[in-house]
Formats: C-alpha cells, structure tokens, sequence
C-alpha cells in the first residue's frame, strides 16, 4: 500500500496519451558528447538520495550511455503532463497497482519478454503483476523490483519482558489482546483519521480471507464483494475495542508517535511506517508478524505488494541501453542499497539481508506464501479508504457491503464490460 493515496489516471486520458505518443518518440536520444541518453522518471520521492547515489554511480562506469533519474514529488502528475507534451521517459519506476494496470491496457508499455533478467525475479511477484491485467495479455511489461510487508508491527522488547507470544490464528491475537488489556496496556493502536491507514488492517486480513483474485472474479460475474468480504469487514470491527478510545482522533503520525513512545503493544501498518517511528524513538525494537486471520496457521498469507518495478516505454528507442540500465539496477549491490535504505523486501532471487523488523515474516517471503494489496485493484475515485473509515465508524455491515458492491460497478463499468466481453470471446478454449 502507498501512503500517499497515488493519483490513478483515468482510461479516457490515457488513451489520448496513447494518441499522443504515437507521434513521437522517446525524445532526447543522443547527447551532444555521442552518448545514449536514458531517462528513468520513478516515482518514490522518499528514495531520492538512493537514486542519486545509482544514477551517479552508472554515469561514472559506462561510457556509452548516460542516465538521469527523476524522483518528483507527484510522479503520476508529471508522467501525465510529459505523455501529453511527447516527451516521454524511456523507463518509469511505479507500483504494482491499478495505475500499471491502466498502464498496460492502454498498450504504452513495451513487451520485455526477452529481457534476460526477469529469470532471477521470484515468481510470485512476476504472478502478482501478471494478476493486475484486466484481461489476460500476452508478453511481460515490468521488471519487479522491491516490494513492503504489511501485517502486524510489535514492540519485541515489550513481548519479551511480558512473556507474551505471537499468534498464529484469529482465536490467538484476540486472547492476545484480552491478555495485554488485562495488564492495563493499549494492544494496539490506529491512526484512523487518516483514511488511507484503514487500509492497512483491512489489506492484511483480505490477502488471508478473500480469493487474491476477488476483483477479477466480481468482474466476470462469478461473485460479489458481500459475499467475499463480510468476513474481513467483522473481524475489522472485532479489533477496534483493544485501540484507542477514539481511533479516528489520531493520524499517522499521531499513531507512529504513539507506537514509538511505547504507548501500545502492536500497530497494524505496513513495513513503510518503520521509519517514522525510528524518527521519534531510534533504539525502539520492532518486528512484525503476518496478521493471524485463519483459524490455522496454514491458512494465513503476508500481504505483500510490488512498491517498486520498472517498465520500458513502447516507444523507446533505444531497448539495449535501457536493458543496460536494468542489469545495472538488478546488480545485488544496487538492491541491497535500495532495500537497506527503504526497508523494503527485494523481488530478486538471492542472498540478500532482509530488516530485523522482518523477522517476523521471513518464512513466509522465502516460501513465497503472499499475495497482493487489495487496494492495488482499487479505483481510487471509489474512494474505499473513506467508505471503510465511514463503516467503521457506523459499523452497519450490510449497508457498507451493499454501497461496496454498487460503487464497484459504478466507477468500473467500463473494465467489467471489456472483461466480460472477453470471456464470452474465449469461453471455448478451456
């Protein structure tokens, strides 16, 4: 999940855009010192000075090809104006979310089927980009790079010193937290003014309580978000009562000042807020554990999105100095820098050291046993972040399901027909 709530492009701009780029290419190709020029736009501005340190380090070591990086601060604002202006970077770094989507149904990025280092990408992230198609598309269109965590941060030294263990089923976090309040502290705390932070919890028990391909399946026909979701809407409400009082009076700062300052025991947030919370208490001991929504172990599946990946532009015109910049990104030096750096969990295959605040979740990235955010399907215009804030703060159920499910056809009407219309077109072939 992105906490900064990323703008998504809508289908009718981007197929202007499409219109649009046909016209021109890359842009700028060859510097004036006979050099290739390559322009990467990526679209983490908190990883600015990691990008800085890789651009500055390539242009020092090849000398056919010149690389800038931009980091802007609205990315998708600044894609959009350079896709309507002609003057298109020849790779962008993104999420694996509904923007990449949109993305690739518009035809904008290029097939990099042959690119050699997509063999040392684990598969699960090459399967959770694969899912984001809206229908099935023959080719690959983006290298996965890093990728977070999200499920349950803890207090290590706070569980420790009270002998408390780490749940492993639903029955288990709930009596965990009925023995934390027992002992006259908060389980846990929120930062539910801030819409996007409901997201959190609600990603972690989806990705163990809904098919990782619900929204494909409601588009097709064969279910609804009432039946799939009622489940991870009540155990939303069932942690509620071991937060704070008023959940929705705190933000996330609020709740990471909170955490850090050693007033609750767990906070249910991604890996990306570790962080801010080492910037009020740097000797704080985190971990985290996947969040225990079965009623076994066995069951239960880390939530764990593509933060970062890097797709080639359609028309760039130069594919082997873009390869070159990719190998060069790929090099496990360079991902163990941006994972350092960013706390991030590397999409390469390798020996790579992960954050101690992993530790908790190491068994489940090495057996590949996650699935994707949720939200990544989501169109932000349905705005769901503020209807689970609204719900929760109802907490009527029915009503919010029912305004889910009617809300889903509304702002996706166009990808449901165009899905629909191609499984009529294929129903044969299986």
């Amino acid at each position: 999940m992105c906490k900064r709530g990323k703008k998504l492009i809508s289908m009718g701009l981007i197929l202007c855009m499409v219109a649009a780029m046909a016209l021109q290419g890359c842009g700028k190709k060859n510097g004036s010192d006979g050099k290739i020029e390559i322009n990467l736009v990526q679209y983490k501005p908190e990883a600015v000075k990691t990008f800085e340190q890789i651009e500055e380090k390539f242009n020092a070591t090849h000398d056919d090809i010149h690389l800038t990086i931009e980091s802007p601060n609205d990315a998708m604002t600044v894609l959009k104006t350079r896709f309507i202006r002609e003057d298109n970077p020849d790779i962008i770094g993104i999420g694996g979310d509904v923007n990449f989507s949109y993305f690739m149904d518009a035809e904008i990025l290029m097939d990099i089927s042959d690119y050699e280092g997509l063999d040392d990408i684990k598969q699960a992230y090459k399967d959770i980009d694969k899912a984001l198609e809206f229908v099935p598309l023959e080719g690959v269109y983006a290298v996965p790079y890093a990728a977070n965590a999200a499920g349950v941060l803890y207090n290590r030294e706070m569980f420790e010193e009270h002998g408390w263990e780490i749940p492993e089923t639903w029955d288990e976090l709930i009596s965990l937290c009925e023995e934390i309040q027992s002992e006259g502290i908060l389980p846990l705390y929120f930062g539910f003014k801030d819409t996007w932070t409901c997201l959190a919890p609600w990603n972690a028990l989806a990705v163990g309580l809904a098919p990782a391909d619900v929204c494909s399946q409601v588009n097709k026909g064969e279910t609804t978000f009432t039946d799939e979701y009622r489940e991870i809407a009540e155990k939303m409400l069932e942690l509620l009562p071991y937060g704070p009082d008023d959940p929705f009076a705190y933000d996330y700062n609020g709740a990471c000042t909170a955490f850090a300052n050693e007033e609750a025991a767990m906070y249910p947030i991604g890996s990306y807020a570790v962080p801010q919370i080492q910037t009020v208490n740097p000797d704080i001991d985190i971990d985290s554990f996947v969040m225990p929504a079965n009623d076994s172990e066995e069951e239960n599946v880390l939530n764990s999105g593509i933060d970062l990946q890097f797709c080639v532009m359609e028309d760039c015109e130069n594919k082997e100095a873009a390869y070159e910049v990719l190998d060069f990104l790929l090099e496990d030096e360079n991902v163990q820098a941006y994972i350092d750096a960013q706390n991030s969990v590397p999409c390469k295959e390798g020996e790579f050291e992960l954050s101690s605040m992993l530790d908790g979740m190491t068994k489940y990235i090495d057996e590949g046993r996650m699935a994707d955010y949720q939200d990544h399907y989501y169109p932000s215009e349905m705005s769901v972040d503020a209807q689970i804030q609204t719900f929760l703060m109802n907490k009527d159920v029915d009503a919010f399901l029912k305004k889910f499910d009617e809300d889903w056809v509304r702002y996706n009407r166009d990808i449901i027909q165009k899905v629909q219309d191609y499984e009529k077109e294929h129903a044969n072939e299986n």
